[in-house]
């Protein structure tokens, strides 16, 4: 029996909040490996280490994939790379809720041009006030790592629309765990070049191993499911929660404060995003699985 639009909606939700979570919870986890590492190697082992298990996990039959299946991997797995290697800096530069507010922009604005109307351009007009209001002085947020954020968003605008390529090309977590093989072969050279600081720290590796296992195969694979159930529309404007998400795991795990006007630059970016999602035009489709 095919689920009902409002069953698949509300998994779908759940499935993004849970991605969130784990995603954003490996971002601060991972952190102290950025001085050693540097942030794009960091980057790279985590793709690698993801790859490795979703491959042992999966093992894709990739003989009988067609050209659009690997198509949508690919493109996948380098808006991926891009997307990580770019926040990785930021957050390197400045605080996690912070470089996540600013990132959001991308699947706003993706939200923003699915639905086409004049209060959602003022939703995210409301969201550029806010980011504005995160770059303020003493807000710890400076010019290179919210660069750095930004182009984190556009790559994070574009992996809504890829993920749901892939989602709906492929069975189970096969496209997934290409997708992440590819991110993982795009840096590749970061990683290899950093190879000699893994084995001197087993502990660092053992770390690595953990934010690959909870980013890339839990929390990945959560927001895959998502995308397989919700419009790439409704799935950006769903994520408006990733900056508070990220702002509570910078407080508890990095001990991170923010100033009252980034507080309220947060509560304008994600009630943007809440406006958007609850300020529906049309019916949403759903990916088909």
């Amino acid at each position: 029996m095919t689920p009902s639009k409002s069953h698949v909606s509300l998994a779908g939700a759940g499935f993004i909040i849970l991605g969130a979570a784990l995603i954003q919870w490996s971002a601060a986890l991972v952190q102290p490996v950025f001085a050693p590492l540097g942030p794009t190697a960091t980057s790279g082992w985590r793709f690698l280490c993801g790859a490795v298990i979703l491959l042992v996990a999966t093992r894709p039959r990739l003989r009988s994939w067609s050209r659009v299946q690997w198509r949508a991997a690919i493109v996948l797995g380098v808006t991926v790379a891009f997307m990580n290697v770019c926040f990785y800096q930021a957050i390197s530069r400045i605080p996690l809720g912070s470089a996540v507010t600013i990132e959001f922009l991308g699947p706003l604005c993706v939200a923003v041009v699915g639905r086409r109307s004049g209060r959602h351009l003022a939703f995210a007009a409301l969201a550029a006030i806010g980011v504005v209001l995160l770059s303020h002085p003493g807000g710890g947020v400076t010019l290179v790592g919210a660069l750095f954020a930004l182009g984190s968003g556009l790559g994070w605008g574009g992996y809504v629309f890829a993920a749901a390529k892939v989602g709906g090309a492929t069975a189970g977590f096969e496209g997934l765990a290409v997708s992440m093989s590819v991110s993982a072969l795009v840096t590749l050279p970061w990683s290899l070049s950093r190879l000699a600081v893994v084995e001197q720290h087993p502990s660092m590796g053992l770390r690595l191993v953990v934010v690959g296992l909870m980013s890339i195969v839990l929390g990945f694979a959560a927001e895959l499911l998502a995308l397989r159930r919700l419009s790439p529309a409704a799935a950006g404007v769903l994520m408006s929660l990733d900056p508070a998400i990220a702002f509570v795991f910078g407080a508890l795990l990095l001990h991170e404060r923010a100033t009252a006007l980034v507080l309220v630059g947060l509560v304008l970016v994600v009630v943007s995003g809440a406006g958007v999602t609850m300020d529906r035009t049309s019916p949403e489709e759903v990916v088909p699985q």
